[in-house]
């Protein structure tokens, strides 16, 4: 795994934590709940970096139907784990994803990647393999926000912060179609499908913050997410600060 130390130069210098803080901020949630825009800007406001591990079983899922692997065949797709040079920039701005040195950013976000998924990141040795990933970047970061299905409770269990975001479904569906071209329809089926497939590892850590975001914006969330971090690292919220 390699790990992208292009972050901007001003990242850290607005906020009291800064990037070498080493403060893990844990968001966990279903899909559509808004983690990645949350997080994103949660990270930038904090001079922190970014780390979406749903990316990486997405580029591992990408690589897997290119290679023409049943994504249904666990003990194939665990014993190829390991191949793929998966690579993830760390900059909330402009984060990416690289397999094999080729972008695939947007390409891990098709439906046909999302459809498989699940699968491959239901198997055991997949997920050995990129948690551990995972908490080299992290350990590494001096400072990350890290957002996903599990990370409050299996990858950063000792993470400081740790925020449960979630949405009641129809609000889940309905921001999932403003991203993509898909029907709300079409959406809310695959994504009660993923709910299901997804379960074993979208358990709530037992001290996060839950955020119910279905009537909040995403200035809101950040604002909430940054008011935590801020709360444990002793820097006043803005809000909170004497005029």
């Amino acid at each position: 795994m390699r790990i992208s130390a292009g972050l901007e130069s001003d990242i850290g210098e607005e906020s009291g934590t800064g990037s070498d803080s080493r403060l893990v901020v844990a968001v966990d949630g279903p899909s559509g709940a808004g983690k990645s825009s949350a997080s994103r800007g949660a990270a930038i406001a904090l001079g922190l970096r970014y780390l979406d591990t749903g990316s990486m079983y997405r580029a591992l899922t990408w690589w897997l139907l290119d290679q023409g692997v049943d994504t249904a065949d666990a003990g194939t797709v665990g014993a190829l784990a390991g191949q793929p040079v998966i690579e993830v920039g760390t900059d909330p701005r402009a984060p990416w994803v690289r397999v094999n040195g080729t972008d695939v950013s947007a390409a891990i976000r098709t439906r046909e990647v999302t459809a498989a998924v699940s699968a491959v990141a239901a198997v055991p040795r997949v997920r050995a393999h990129l948690i551990a990933q995972q908490r080299e970047i992290i350990a590494r970061a001096g400072g990350i926000v890290a957002e996903g299905r599990d990370i409050g409770t299996v990858v950063a269990p000792d993470a400081p912060v740790k925020v449960f975001l979630t949405a009641d479904r129809g609000a889940r569906a309905d921001r999932r179609a403003t991203e993509t071209s898909w029907s709300p329809t079409s959406i809310r089926v695959e994504q009660d499908r993923r709910d299901r497939l997804d379960a074993a590892q979208s358990g709530r850590a037992a001290d996060a913050v839950e955020i119910d975001s279905t009537w909040l914006d995403l200035d809101q969330v950040v604002d909430m997410i940054v008011g935590l971090a801020r709360e444990y690292t002793g820097v006043p919220h803005p809000r909170q600060q004497n005029p």
